[in-house]
């Protein structure tokens, strides 16, 4: 008998677990440091207790505090713990994104500061989502090219490259690359693909280094009418500019790799979209 995946958390189910701004940092306390760990001070294993009018707890046996914050997206901000773990919801319950609009609107905050809150939350995902390389012998890669941007007010063309790689019904990765060409396509594909198994893509100059490399490259040409393609990728693609051009309208070669990360988590965890939050709120490395 197939089980079926939990649901996500509802908003409502969410509110109800983090009631309180005292609510979150005990999540980040708990989830960082545990119940009970050894102070860096003393040296003994020692329960923390709550500072006060800070952002911090305290061994019972020498004082010296922990900043349950520190080495997160949330430190150094006097934004609300609550308003933060709403937009980390957002995210993880947006099929499309977040911009910082909506996310200015729903919190209240000023503009720069929901801008600043997108930013980093979108680069944690992309920390979370890890980048460990993806394919091997026996697991075929997809990699293609496309294009995201257009041309800007002044008519000059601003349109940036993106190189995708996927595993058919598996993890994807996408870069953003300088240009088209050979020069960054093959070294972009080396650092993320293991060698070894087979790389489809298109018939592009871009892709005819692939099998100096270690890789069985399998070329398709669409024109042709020749199956096997790279309709995988290319469902990634289309993820990826709806989200794009229908929320955030454009974006920066500054900023797109951020963006990417995004996406990626996303589409990472597709099958188990019960787990985008909890893995957002539990993956915080533990603080000195």
């Amino acid at each position: 008998m197939e089980t079926k995946s939990p649901k996500p958390l509802t908003l409502r189910q969410f509110q109800d677990r983090f009631p309180t701004e005292e609510a979150c940092l005990e999540h980040l306390m708990r989830t960082r440091y545990g119940q009970r760990h050894t102070c860096a001070k003393c040296e003994r294993e020692a329960k923390y207790y709550r500072v006060k009018a800070r952002r911090s707890y305290e061994c019972e046996h020498c004082g010296h505090q922990v900043y349950p914050t520190a080495g997160t997206p949330f430190e150094k901000t006097r934004t609300s713990l609550r308003d933060w773990f709403h937009v980390m919801f957002l995210f993880t319950a947006s099929r499309n994104g977040v911009s910082a609009k909506e996310v200015q609107r729903t919190i209240g905050v000023t503009y720069k500061t929901a801008w600043r809150m997108a930013r980093l939350i979108r680069s944690y995902m992309g920390y979370v989502n890890g980048d460990d390389m993806i394919g091997g012998p026996s697991i075929p890669v997809e990699t293609d090219k496309t294009f995201v941007g257009g041309y800007d007010k002044k008519g000059a063309d601003d349109k940036k490259v993106v190189l995708g790689m996927v595993e058919r019904d598996g993890r994807v990765i996408a870069r953003h690359i300088p240009s088209r060409s050979g020069k960054f396509v093959v070294p972009t594909i080396v650092q993320n693909v293991r060698p070894g198994g087979a790389v489809v893509s298109d018939a592009a100059r871009a892709f005819e280094a692939l099998e100096m490399h270690g890789y069985h490259h399998h070329p398709y040409n669409a024109l042709k009418g020749e199956k096997g393609g790279t309709s995988v990728i290319e469902g990634f693609w289309g993820m990826l500019k709806r989200g794009i051009n229908g929320t955030y309208i454009s974006v920066s070669q500054t900023h797109l790799q951020t963006y990417l990360g995004e996406f990626e988590f996303r589409y990472n965890l597709r099958k188990q979209p019960h787990m985008m939050l909890p893995l957002l709120m539990t993956s915080f490395a533990r603080g000195a």
